[in-house]
């Protein structure tokens, strides 16, 4: 059984199909009944009307109507489009059990516990019959699907069989029909409509279904008695052919399949069973374990059932109807009823090859499952779920394209799967030992893989000796000869696979996912689908073509998909070539459908970037929709989804977002919306359009913003008008804006004091000096005249003057993209001239904030701004159009349509310097320099493994600043960043770049150096500290020119390392006063360090009077003679390096404290834990500085230059560009 959808309900007693729909019908024991798509897995509406259960429903065939009956004795008839219940047919005095339409007539048949029988017409919404005969409840009735016929089952424990013959004459012939009315009405019980034609009795018990042969004269029942009985009929009498038994309690449903030669029963004993009808004996039993079933639907015209038990339903198939095949160039090899088929695409072209031998009916679902084909041998491979998996080997003749019937030995043998993966070899899965068999077309074991890399339950070909393994949540590809994995992909559980032709990709199929890798296995995109996936092809543009249970679609290589056509019936795709699909339906009948594959051949070729291909394809095709214009502005070609589109909002939009001012101005004309025009002025404003940015503002009357663009392009004498408008609008804010942004004093003194606001009049006026004005206001004031305050100097609020007035800003020559040349003329025609003149046309549309366009409505303001306009009108034009001044595209717009199809040659954009300096770089300074500090450090870190950049942080910027230099150039230009390069001259190339001059340089470590030992000398040992850690942050950064300054450099790093590291130990022992054996070990090892002589002296000396101090005379024996041998040029130190070496010989040369430290023993020290690690000893140690540590250190910071990370991977210093030479 293969379970296609699942519901958990309430117990369902009545189920039916929809003849064309993926629906399904249930009604439920709660009294609902609910209508599923079994497709989707989803429920789409419920219905409940009736009181108590619901025991029969079905569905009509043509209209959109079904009926039900329930225990509230109640017939409903309801539409399902319109959701609800049409009427209600009542006269049944008990439970109602069945229900059914009829196929032809508008009839319903209904049975119920009242022993009777009726049928309803529901056209007229009557009863037209009234079948009586049975003494108990009537479980269930239908009518036959041909003839005229009612069979019905009763608990009396017989079968009835109805000829409904005269009702069918009846209701032909209505003249009829009104003679009779009065003889029915007399004896309603008594009418001839419907007689008994055959009782049939041979059960023990009640009988609980009844239900005829499709087409042949057969009845099959099911009763009470635990048994199934097979009935025929012919034209005078019934008998009963024999009886099914092995259901273990009540059967409730029983029924032929409509496809098979079978019967399907269900039981309150849990299980389904199928019984072959010619055999009479059981072929399949599927069980459940805790519910009990009460019906069985099957799908009119589809190979499903459906059945119902007590915690919901359940719709399922008997067997795949998925036809084994294999495609091999231009031909298909499959597998149908008992044959092997050959098709030739080509010629379409399809022969019967050999008979196979097919598997006998004693259990389903044993056909063949897959099918694998060895061109060269001409042998085919066919598996199947025989005996738990197992395999058949056909050699087809050559010339055995006929009809030969003798069916040929073949070779079989057990195995999960079994594929050719060469010539002449095959490979069977073995799944109990998780092993491959290779054999030969003799079927003989040549080889045995080991066990494969994943617990496999299937195997596909994946190139000649390689298979593809399949496992529960992943893929893997497995060489068999190298025994290695070539690829390895977690998916879901996958259920086929297709090469494509080249077999560069693979497309993997699961139940709800498609999954497109490479042949290597490497992820490329995934798609999830909400119904199930079918199959698939390649077509030759390397698109995969996909069949879902009805849709055929598409995936792009970027993961892109989208629906080609729908199905009617489910297909299984075999070839994709052009724009035709070669596929298998489900009867295994080869069919060619043609398809449109316009819409993904052309985000194909956007996708690859053939712009050609694309323009040709929008001028001849009718590529359009919203979902084309969504995905071209999701991909970001709005400017090619501008030429679908004629609804102007959508235009507008796509003009905005590919920056095309013009279209966007003539779109926004034609919706004239405030909103439109505010956002075709933010995008003129950024694109430094000012003329349209102007006009936008102006058809919105948005004064405010039209002062302040006035302002930042310097418009003097527009800011002047604008103060005059704001005072015919009596709007004093504004006035006051444009006084403040003219420097106006005296307007704006005007203004404050005709406001009212007399102290900020006054204020104003006398820190601008206005004297006269001052003293006015003062007299005005009397005693309230402000006090300035004292001592502060007065800031005159004045704007700076332009320095020059900003037009549009200038752009660049550029050559038009391909689609703007290209498609500006599509579909045009006779239209040319018209268009060449509509752009001139913008002259007249600007003329916008004049008379009636200044105040909509406002007539009083209207006429008053008329007559000011018009006095102003003799010498500056008020708010005409001869003001606007319109960019030079707007005045000449003539220029640019006649230069559609001219070619503007753009200066190729220069490549930053910066940019140069990093393209062939590989040198963290350089980098740094250049800005890229994001590279500088992925550089740093692969080369010496640095982790902590906080303390390069201050050197990256210096670097930075350092090979930059910045020119003013005029106030409201920004500044000009200039590169400083190393080596500059006069007379070189400008096209040539040195690389960037560098602030760090390695004569200034030199210096340094020098610095740090001459502190310590004089032991300061924090200082020197500092110096050596700057040294040793900084060679990270420095580069140099020859090989020789690179062995520097890498000498510099080992001295700084030997420093920093004694000098930490020292300033670590001063710390710890009050521990002298941890004081006397830290000072040993301090003279293992590798320092300068006249250092070491002193570390000698040191170490060898703590020593003394301690008692530990033999260490500090061994110190004074270390001291001796470094002959000191000191003579005190010498002498006292004498003195402790004889007090030490007088007193046995004993130690008294045990120390860590041997120095027979070579040994470096740990610098995280200064601890010594003798020759022979594990240790790790930092890449960069080389400092050696303990194990347990590895994955810390290096303690020492506290940049890189101990024990990481690097590939070494890379301080010049000679190294890479």
């Amino acid at each position: 059984m293969l379970t296609k959808f699942e519901t958990k309900s309430n117990r369902v007693k009545g189920l039916s199909f929809h003849s064309k729909r993926p629906w399904i019908l249930a009604s439920l024991h709660s009294g609902v009944i609910q209508l599923w798509d079994y497709r989707m897995g989803t429920l789409i509406d419920r219905f409940d009307e009736h009181d108590g259960p619901v025991r029969g429903v079905h569905f009509h065939k043509s209209q959109p109507l079904f009926v039900s009956g329930g225990d509230d004795y109640k017939i409903k008839v309801w539409n399902y489009k319109m959701h609800r219940c049409l009427f209600t047919l009542l006269g049944h005095l008990d439970y109602i059990r069945t229900v059914q339409f009829h196929n032809e007539y508008p009839w319903i048949v209904s049975a119920s516990d009242d022993q009777t029988i009726r049928i309803w017409n529901w056209q007229s919404r009557t009863c037209i019959s009234v079948l009586t005969g049975h003494n108990h409840y009537v479980m269930c009735a239908s009518f036959h699907p041909k003839e005229d016929l009612v069979v019905s089952a009763s608990l009396d424990q017989t079968v009835r069989v109805w000829d409904i013959g005269a009702l069918r004459k009846k209701t032909v012939s209505p003249a009829d029909d009104i003679l009779r009315l009065s003889q029915m009405n007399t004896d309603l019980f008594g009418g001839v409509d419907a007689v008994v034609k055959y009782v049939l009795e041979g059960h023990d018990r009640g009988v609980n279904w009844a239900a005829f042969h499709p087409s042949l004269p057969l009845i099959v029942s099911g009763a009470d008695d635990r048994q199934v009985k097979l009935w025929r009929m012919n034209d005078t009498k019934a008998w009963e052919v024999d009886t099914l038994r092995g259901h273990m309690n009540n059967v409730s449903c029983v029924m032929f399949h409509a496809k098979q030669d079978i019967i399907v029963s269900n039981s309150e004993d849990k299980s389904i069973r199928v019984w072959d009808v010619t055999k009479r004996t059981g072929v399949q039993t599927f069980r459940r374990e805790h519910d009990r079933f009460w019906i069985l639907a099957a799908h009119p015209e589809m190979n499903l059932l459906a059945a119902g038990h007590d915690s919901g339903m359940i719709v399922f198939k008997l067997e795949r109807e998925r036809p084994a095949f294999s495609v091999t160039g231009d031909s298909l090899y499959y597998v149908k009823d008992r044959f092997l088929r050959f098709y030739e695409f080509s010629s379409q072209k399809d022969n019967q090859v050999i008979p196979i031998r097919r598997p006998g009916s004693n259990s389903l679902n044993q056909g063949p499952r897959t099918l694998s084909y060895s061109p060269t041998e001409n042998a085919v491979l066919v598996c199947s779920d025989l005996d738990g998996g197992s395999y058949e080997l056909y050699i087809v003749p050559k010339e055995s394209i006929g009809r030969s019937d003798t069916v040929q030995e073949a070779k079989r043998g057990l195995g999960g799967s079994a594929v050719f993966v060469a010539r002449n070899r095959f490979a069977v899965l073995e799944k109990s030992s998780n092993q491959v068999l290779v054999k030969n077309l003799k079927n003989e074991i040549v080889k045995k893989s080991n066990t494969l890399p994943v617990p496999t339950d299937a195997i596909f070909y994946a190139g000649t000796g390689n298979l593809l393994c399949r496992a529960e949540d992943r893929v893997v590809i497995f060489d068999l000869q190298q025994r290695t994995v070539l690829g390895d992909l977690q998916t879901p559980f996958v259920k086929y696979i297709v090469w494509s032709n080249d077999m560069e990709s693979i497309a993997l199929l699961s139940k709800h996912a498609i999954i497109i890798a490479s042949k290597k296995l490497v992820h490329r995109c995934t798609l999830h689908e909400t119904i199930r996936v079918k199959s698939g092809a390649w077509d030759d543009n390397g698109v995969f073509i996909y069949t879902t249970l009805n849709h055929i679609k598409y995936c792009l290589p970027n993961g892109d998909s989208g629906i080609i056509r729908t199905l009617d019936v489910p297909i299984y795709i075999t070839k994709v070539s052009g724009s035709t699909i070669y596929c298998l339906d489900r009867d295994g009948k080869n069919r060619v459908i043609a398809i449109d594959a316009t819409e993904y051949v052309f985000k194909l070729a956007l996708i690859k970037k053939k712009f050609d291909h694309v323009m040709s394809m929008i001028r001849n095709s009718q590529l359009c929709g919203q979902a084309m214009i969504a995905y071209l502005q999701q991909k970001g070609f709005p400017e090619v989804a501008l030429h679908f589109v004629k609804d102007e909002r959508t235009r507008f939009n796509l003009a905005l977002e590919s920056g095309n001012i013009q279209i966007a101005v003539a779109s926004a004309k034609e919706i004239d919306e405030k909103d439109h025009w505010y956002r075709l002025g933010v995008e003129a404003l950024r694109q430094g359009n000012a003329g349209i940015v102007e006009y936008a503002y102006q058809r919105t009357k948005n004064f405010e913003r039209l002062s302040f663009l006035y302002l930042i392009t310097g418009n003097i004498d527009k800011l002047s008008k604008m103060l005059r408008i704001a005072e015919l609008k009596n709007d004093v804010m504004g006035q006051f804006h444009n006084a403040l942004y003219l420097g106006d004093i005296r307007e704006r003194v005007k203004i404050l004091e005709t406001a009212g606001h007399l102290p900020l009049a006054y204020v104003t006026a006398s820190v601008h000096g206005l004297k006269e004005d001052a003293d006015r206001l003062a007299a005005e004031l009397g005693d309230n005249v402000p006090s300035l305050p004292e001592g502060k100097v007065p800031k005159l609020l004045i704007p700076p003057k332009p320095i020059l007035c900003g037009g549009d800003w200038p752009l660049l020559r550029v050559m038009k993209g391909i689609f703007e040349g290209g498609l500006d003329n599509i579909g045009r025609g006779g239209q040319e001239e018209d268009d060449e003149a509509a752009p001139a046309d913008w002259g007249d549309d600007l003329d916008i904030v004049d008379v009636d366009g200044m105040q909509n409505g406002d007539i009083g303001l209207v006429v008053e701004d008329g007559e000011v306009i018009k006095e102003e009108n003799d010498e500056e034009g008020g708010w005409d159009l001869e003001d606007l001044e319109l960019p030079p595209e707007l005045d000449t717009p003539k220029a640019t349509v006649n230069a559609r199809s001219a070619i503007f040659v753009a200066p190729t954009p220069g490549m930053p310097v910066s940019q140069i300096w990093i393209q062939k770089s590989s040198l963290a300074g350089e980098h740094a320099a250049a800005g890229n500090f994001d590279t500088a450090m992925r550089l740093l870190s692969r080369q010496l493994g640095i982790r902590n950049f906080a303390p390069l942080k201050p050197m990256f910027l210096d670097l930075h600043s350092g090979s930059h230099t910045y020119l003013r150039a005029f106030a409201s230009a920004p500044v000009i960043p200039l590169a400083v390069e190393k080596g500059w001259s006069e007379n070189a190339s400008p096209n040539v770049r040195s690389p960037p001059a560098l602030v760090y340089k390695f004569s200034q470590l030199d210096e340094k150096l020098r610095t740090a030992y001459k502190v310590t000398t004089e032991g300061k040992f924090s200082e020197a500290l500092k110096i050596f850690l700057n040294i040793l942050h900084t060679i990270p950064l420095i580069v140099v020119e020859s090989r020789r300054e690179v062995d520097e450099v890498k000498e510099l790093i080992v001295i700084a390392k030997e420093y920093v590291l004694g000098l930490r130990m020292e300033v670590k022992r001063k710390e710890i006063r009050d521990d002298a054996v941890r004081q006397q070990e830290l000072a040993a090892y301090f003279t293992h360090c590798s320092l300068q002589r006249i250092h070491l002296r002193l570390v000698l000396a040191s170490a060898m009077s703590i020593c003394f101090k301690g008692g530990n005379y033999n260490t500090a024996a061994n110190f004074a003679r270390r001291l001796l041998e470094t002959d000191p040029t000191n003579e005190t130190q010498a002498k006292r390096a004498r003195q402790v070496l004889q007090a030490c010989t007088e007193r046995n040369m004993k130690d008294a404290n045990q120390l860590n430290y041997d120095f027979r023993n070579p040994f470096v020290v740990c610098g995280a834990t200064f601890v010594p690690i003798y020759r022979g000893q594990k240790d790790v140690s930092c890449p960069y500085c080389g400092t050696r540590f303990v194990p347990s250190i590895e994955g810390q910071l290096c303690a020492v230059c506290e940049l890189a990370v101990v024990g990481a991977d690097a590939s070494g210093l890379l301080c010049s560009s000679s190294q890479i030479r």
